[in-house]
């Protein structure tokens, strides 16, 4: 006999779907929501919902934003002359822990990528050279993954 119940494979597929979950980490994050109280649960489901409904993209440099503006772009203590120019917003976060850049960023949501059939239309260049043409910014800091896809990016971008 087979053990198998839709509801936890369901739960256990949707949770392999996302990038970096593989099938046993899958299976612990699915028996860890089933062990949730009904409580628990609807406040995780609810935080999955509030999120995806809410968190949105800047309308200045496309990171996640709760309102028009992201919290970088609000700060007027940053320095707009410097754009920092990243992949992912997770990347906007990993710079900011170091505490260290004091500039503004610029997220791409994505590398071009022939061969996934991503060109430059499918990413926020056309925003980043908008923003460029209004002559506060002096310079701009490629930080692209270090990848043949993120290469190719920072080189397109620089050549426009």
């Amino acid at each position: 006999m087979s053990y198998n119940l839709a509801p936890l494979q369901n739960l256990i597929d949707q949770f392999e779907r996302m990038q970096g979950i593989g099938h046993k980490t899958a299976q612990r994050m699915a028996f860890y929501v089933l062990g949730l109280s009904d409580e628990e649960a609807k406040a995780f489901a609810d935080a999955i919902t509030n999120a995806h409904t809410k968190i949105k993209q800047c309308k200045i440099c496309c990171d996640l934003a709760d309102d028009e503006l992201c919290p970088i772009c609000k700060d007027e203590k940053r320095d707009r002359s410097v754009i920092c120019v990243v992949e992912d917003p997770r990347d906007v976060y990993a710079i900011e822990r170091t505490h260290e850049f004091k500039g503004v960023y610029h997220v791409l949501h994505g590398a071009i990528s022939p061969m996934d059939n991503i060109g430059p239309d499918h990413i926020r260049i056309k925003e980043l050279i908008a923003r460029l043409g209004d002559g506060v910014c002096q310079e701009v800091i490629m930080a692209t993954n270090p990848t043949v896809e993120g290469e190719a990016t920072a080189m397109y971008i620089s050549r426009l």
